[in-house]
């Protein structure tokens, strides 16, 4: 399942981004006010499920929930500015095969990718872990010209990065990048809440108990949703304070509410800080898009 796009740009002034989720909001949630930024400047950004999320609610699965969520992302991705893919693996059943490899490979390869972004590989859930380790495991063979001969090989390694956690072992998320979304907060957040199976019904973890049935409970419902989501970005722009200060100066620093942050994967090109200026273009102005 995905949308018909025109080939990548091959233009060295525009970047192409790929990031990786498990599930069908994972992209979004971590990456979505920085795609909107790229997308602002007229680079291109993909967002790639590996699963379909198809068991992802309380109350109902399959192919309907399915369909329900791909059509979520699409809209998602409409605001964003982004371009989705879902793959047709069930959710919960990802798994790190030769198979999956180089269907991530290929894909890596056909957006013709400057920077490649997915979970870290000791995350709380199996299909993120997987998800980290298909990634990881793509990071060399994107330039290895007789694996998946069918499509051509890169010949530049892209810059890997992780999009955030919370976990601590075997290592803590480290800050290597810090973004500012503070000029889309409000369309970032339209973005997630159009996601109503995950968030204003609770996904998986929901009940009925989420659903108010009167019109006053389900307004509160919807503010409430969105208060907390805007709550993690607050969260991220005080985690990363610090780097924050060294991107974007003291001053403009101490005004930001809400970040976005990533840590640099040891595979693939490492970046020095002229490149990772390049990948993030973002530190000059303050415009709103």
């Amino acid at each position: 399942m995905t949308q018909t796009v025109a080939a990548p740009s091959l233009d060295d002034s525009k970047l192409n981004i790929i990031c990786f989720g498990a599930h069908p909001d994972d992209c979004e949630i971590q990456v979505g006010g920085t795609a909107m930024l790229w997308a602002s400047k007229g680079h291109r950004v993909k967002f790639v499920s590996l699963t379909n999320g198809d068991i992802g609610h309380w109350r109902e699965a399959g192919g309907s929930l399915a369909r329900r969520r791909l059509a979520e992302v699409l809209e998602a991705g409409r605001i964003l500015g982004v371009t989705n893919a879902v793959l047709d693996i069930h959710d919960g059943e990802l798994e790190p095969t030769l198979e999956n490899r180089r269907k991530v490979t290929r894909l890596i390869r056909e957006w013709n990718a400057d920077l490649v972004i997915s979970h870290r590989p000791n995350d709380y859930h199996p299909d993120h872990r997987y998800t980290a380790v298909l990634v990881q495991d793509a990071a060399y063979m994107v330039t290895v010209p007789f694996f998946c001969p069918d499509v051509p090989a890169l010949k530049k390694n892209p810059v890997f990065m992780y999009s955030p956690d919370p976990f601590k072992k075997p290592n803590t998320f480290q800050v290597d990048m810090a973004v500012s979304i503070d000029p889309v907060i409000e369309k970032r957040l339209d973005a997630l809440v159009v996601m109503t199976s995950q968030f204003y019904e609770g996904g998986a973890n929901g009940s009925s108990s989420n659903i108010p049935t009167d019109r006053e409970g389900q307004t509160e419902r919807r503010k409430s949703v969105r208060a907390n989501l805007q709550s993690w970005y607050r969260d991220r722009a005080e985690r990363s304070r610090s780097k924050l200060t060294e991107l974007y100066g003291r001053e403009a620093a101490s005004k930001i509410r809400h970040a976005e942050i990533f840590e640099l994967c040891e595979y693939g090109r490492r970046p020095d800080q002229a490149e990772l200026a390049r990948l993030f273009p973002f530190f000059t102005t303050t415009e709103i898009p």
